[in-house]
């Protein structure tokens, strides 16, 4: 996702630094060409050849021993880089950073970017609780630097409170968003994802095999293309994606309140929860015993979410998804009419390795307007963009 990005990456002198070889290579992993400049101290706790290592290229220290090229200085520097990147950010290079002081080839290569810059802090909970630095903080939030962190946790002082840094993987969730195409700047979406579950006793619920994943991959994709986005959430095991807000339900009519609510506030909804079509019709507050011979299960119809929701949506877009087995596309195109949706994406889950609890999926996108749009297999977090633009960019 970072394919021909140029990410410059500040290390200052905190104890995280040797968290940031680990970012290192998840950037580059993303496709990132990484060019580290450190600080004096940073250099105490983390030797630069590792990082030169780790990047593929040199590491950048002294504003006055830069090397032997004509081109390289903190203005080529910060006009290399389409973001930059500063982890550990202590309490000290904020308060520079903050109040415009150079003396150094980060900070003045800071001060010379006009580049989004992305700042990590870690320090002692007291230094980042401290009014100089939450001032500092603000003085950059209005000039338009965003941050990640801290932390809550134990710190290295075996002190306990935010000031740890946010782990490599994070970092990097924070950052995409900064460097990717905003094409759904202004943009509200509400993204359904997850099972539900349908409580028969205390510890007995019909639901299905749906992770998640699928609905998860939507709204982190649509967070990193500008989008505000509110994910409803069945029970699953999977971390929310960063800038997204999740609420929580359980059932169907749980989340049929939840969606509700949400969508009142937004253009878009992505309807990519595996919703149980029926729930018990009575539920137990005690466990039940376990009986010989055939038992009877009463059942009734959970509400249509997405079909309520696409009855009053008006100008907005609501979209929903069909996973089926056998004659996925026919199912899906019947479903779609018969709900009044603008758009249908179809996967046949009864093909090996894709649809339910997997990594990867295929699918076909289906418009009410007749155009179809079949998608190949793909890992879901990549085809998620995929389906985004194919709906909303077409």
């Amino acid at each position: 996702m970072l394919a021909g990005k140029n990410i410059l990456l500040g290390v200052t002198g905190g104890i995280a630094a040797y968290k940031a070889a680990e970012l290192v290579r998840a950037l580059v992993k993303q496709g990132a060409e990484v060019y580290v400049v450190m600080t004096e101290n940073g250099a105490e706790f983390v030797a630069p050849l590792t990082f030169q290592t780790l990047s593929g290229h040199p590491v950048y220290q002294k504003t006055f021993k830069l090397l032997d090229t004509s081109d390289i200085s903190h203005t080529s520097l910060s006009d290399l880089a389409d973001l930059v990147i500063v982890a550990p950010a202590t309490a000290n290079l904020i308060g520079k950073y903050a109040n415009g002081i150079a003396d150094d080839l980060l900070t003045t290569t800071l001060l010379a970017t006009n580049a989004p810059v992305l700042l990590a802090p870690a320090m002692n909970p007291r230094m980042w609780a401290h009014a100089a630095v939450q001032d500092n903080m603000q003085k950059l939030a209005v000039r338009g630097v965003r941050w990640v962190g801290p932390e809550p946790g134990e710190v290295a002082c075996k002190d306990f409170g935010y000031g740890r840094m946010t782990e490599p993987a994070q970092i990097v969730e924070a950052a995409l968003p900064l460097v990717a195409e905003q094409w759904l700047a202004g943009r509200r979406v509400v993204v359904a994802a997850g099972p539900t579950r349908e409580r028969l006793d205390p510890v007995r619920f019909l639901s299905n095999r749906s992770s998640g994943r699928m609905g998860y991959s939507l709204a982190r994709a649509a967070r990193i293309c500008g989008a505000d986005v509110t994910l409803i959430s069945g029970p699953c095991r999977l971390d929310c994606p960063v800038g997204v807000t999740r609420r929580w339900v359980e059932t169907a009519q749980e989340m049929f309140a939840a969606v509700d609510e949400a969508f009142a506030a937004a253009d878009i909804l992505i309807m990519a929860a595996a919703v149980a079509d029926f729930r018990p019709s009575e539920a137990t507050a005690v466990k039940l015993p376990k009986i010989t011979g055939p038992a009877t299960l009463r059942l009734e119809l959970n509400p249509d979410i997405v079909a309520a929701m696409a009855a009053k949506k008006g100008a907005r877009q609501v979209v929903g998804f069909a996973a089926e087995t056998g004659d996925a596309d026919a199912k899906a195109l019947e479903k779609m009419k018969r709900k009044g949706l603008d758009a249908i994406v179809a996967n046949d889950v009864a093909q090996k390795g894709i649809g339910f609890d997997t990594v990867e999926n295929e699918v076909v996108v289906l418009f009410a307007d007749g155009r179809v749009t079949p998608l190949p297999r793909m890992d879901k977090e990549q085809l998620a963009f995929s389906i985004l633009e194919t709906l909303f960019r077409a």
